[in-house]
């Protein structure tokens, strides 16, 4: 890497101001999809990295999802020690979309401000509200927009350095108000805005340890079915701004990583809610809130409100109303369809309407049942735990036990089994909030069916999303105390904490299932002070008052 102007473009950076290790965080990144890229001189940062390093696949955990992968990152933890695992939250049969103070352990940046060591972190999910560090972090995807952010007020002044930063575009999915060229405008403003962003506070505060995480690069396959000259496009301005960051900061090592990796789902979609019912493990309503999902409480989170639990509107009971005496959103759209109007209804029908105006899961009258697909489980109702639950707890190894045999028995339409692993939630994660996972964890068979939680009619049928996530990911490690003479091809997911902190000479903490990657000098492990959120309060509170007076309603 070469010797860097600050990004005023007005002085050299001195060496001393060097940052001492940066991690890029590409969601989704993984080695096929950047192969394919670097054939096509699409990612030529990246590529150098890749050739003057050492890299490799990353496995990911289970489940390889965004909102619970970022924190097993970051802490080192598995999801039993650190409490995320999934979008929401459960809290009996409701639900809250998971922020910051959901994940319960030591983040790598709180772990250096103990050494006295400064970060930088921008738009890494699950970190709002941020910590109190010597540094700033701007918390990214599952926040709010305009997040409190630390330290008090650097939004603002990062908005006024670079003209404009937004944590959501300006339009929610599905929105046909846009083409497909203006969407994919407003997605590379918004990774520029994170390379930026992140020049700018590098700049400013000259940190140890640097922290940039670029989102898009996920969502564009969820959005646009893998299209790939829109996969290029953003990746082109991912790879761009990798570049600038890199020139602008000149950090002694560099390191990528991702939270899984990203490919099509070539077999059918399994509806697991239905396999339930059919077995008799599962009831089914008519007039309720709707099926657990954060997507309710998206557009509200990209209008800036602190939105965590989602209740219907006025329309939204009536819809729910309606279904409980059979008139079903699905019926009226079965109609529409004929009279050739469904596509006007799609138009001005919200999502929330749909949801509350179909059949959905009777959480308390069921005996077991899948509450959130990302979860990737089955989730039982236990008496003594769950507000209404069914399963005897002296019964509850035997119940679980028949319903993961039966599981292991489902078979797709090729005659291949649908699962490559069942098995009691103990299998997957250790830790004091274990009790928060699924009961039964459901692996689907090398990640080709994807798993819904929608009650249907059908087990099997056409899949929602093509392309989705994959076990492994990709490591990228260059630099100045790489050893790239080491492999990385065994690298997981818990090992990125504690090989950043042994590269900054850190010791790593006790705590981590991780291991420090052969790449650089083990530190010894150590055991830290139990983590304490320490986010300011008042900076939260006086936001929420603001976003109130405006008025933001679902």
């Amino acid at each position: 890497m070469k010797a860097t102007v600050s990004n005023d473009g007005q002085h050299p950076t001195q060496d001393g101001d060097r940052m001492e290790a940066l991690l890029i965080g590409i969601d989704a990144g993984c080695l096929s999809v950047f192969d394919r890229l670097a054939e096509e001189n699409v990612i030529p940062h990246l590529q150098s990295l890749l050739e003057d390093g050492v890299a490799g696949p990353l496995e990911s955990q289970v489940p390889p999802w965004t909102p619970s992968a970022w924190p097993s990152m970051f802490t080192g933890v598995n999801p039993g020690k650190h409490g995320v695992y999934g979008f929401t939250g459960f809290d009996g049969y409701d639900f809250h979309v998971v922020k910051g103070n959901d994940v319960k352990a030591h983040r790598l940046w709180t772990l250096l401000d103990q050494h006295d060591r400064s970060s930088v972190v921008v738009n890494v999910p699950v970190t709002h509200p941020p910590d109190e560090i010597e540094g700033a972090i701007i918390p990214g995807f599952i926040g709010p927009e305009n997040p409190p952010c630390h330290p008090e007020g650097i939004l603002d002044d990062v908005r006024d350095a670079i003209s404009e930063y937004r944590v959501y575009p300006r339009y929610s999915r599905g929105d046909d108000s846009l083409s497909d060229a203006e969407k994919m405008d407003e997605y590379c403003t918004l990774v520029r805005m994170r390379g930026e962003a992140f020049q700018y506070l590098s700049d400013r505060f000259h940190p140890d340890f640097g922290f940039l995480q670029f989102q898009k690069t996920d969502t564009v396959f969820h959005e646009f079915d893998g299209d790939w000259e829109k996969v290029k496009q953003v990746y082109a301005a991912t790879d761009e701004q990798i570049g600038a960051v890199l020139e602008a900061c000149d950090p002694r090592r560099v390191f990528v990583a991702s939270d899984h990796g990203m490919g099509r789902y070539e077999k059918p979609e399994f509806r697991v809610n239905a396999f339930l019912e059919d077995a008799g493990y599962l009831e089914t309503t008519l007039g309720g809130k709707g099926m657990p999902t954060w997507n309710v409480m998206r557009d509200d989170l990209r209008d800036g409100e602190q939105a965590e639990t989602w209740e219907p509107s006025t329309t939204e009971r009536l819809a729910a109303s309606l279904a409980s005496v059979g008139i079903t959103t699905h019926r009226i759209g079965q109609v529409l369809e004929r009279l050739g109007l469904v596509d006007v209804a799609k138009a001005r029908v919200p999502d929330g309407v749909v949801r509350t105006g179909n059949e959905q899961v009777d959480f308390p009258a069921s005996t077991a049942y899948v509450r959130a697909r990302t979860e990737l489980g089955v989730r039982m109702n236990v008496e003594g735990r769950d507000p209404a639950g069914k399963v005897p707890s002296a019964e509850y190894e035997t119940v679980r036990a028949e319903l993961i045999e039966e599981l292991e028995s489902v078979t797709a339409p090729d005659g291949e089994p649908v699962f490559q692993e069942v098995a009691p939630r103990e299998a997957f994660f250790e830790g004091p909030y274990t009790d928060r996972a699924v009961d039964i964890v459901t692996v689907p068979n090398d990640f080709q069916h994807f798993l819904s939680a929608q009650p249907s009619e059908q087990y099997f049928v056409e899949t929602t999303e093509p392309w989705n996530h994959k076990l492994d990911g990709i490591f990228v490690a260059a630099g100045d105390g790489i050893d790239e003479t080491r492999s990385v091809d065994a690298a997981h997911l818990f090992d990125i904490a504690p090989t950043i902190l042994a590269s900054l000479d850190v010791p790593y903490s006790d705590r981590m299932d991780g291991r420090v990657l052969p790449i650089v000098e083990p530190t010894e492990a150590i055991a830290y002070p139990s983590y304490v959120s320490t986010e300011r309060k008042s900076v939260d509170s006086a936001v929420e008052s603001r976003l109130e007076e405006l008025g933001y309603v679902e």
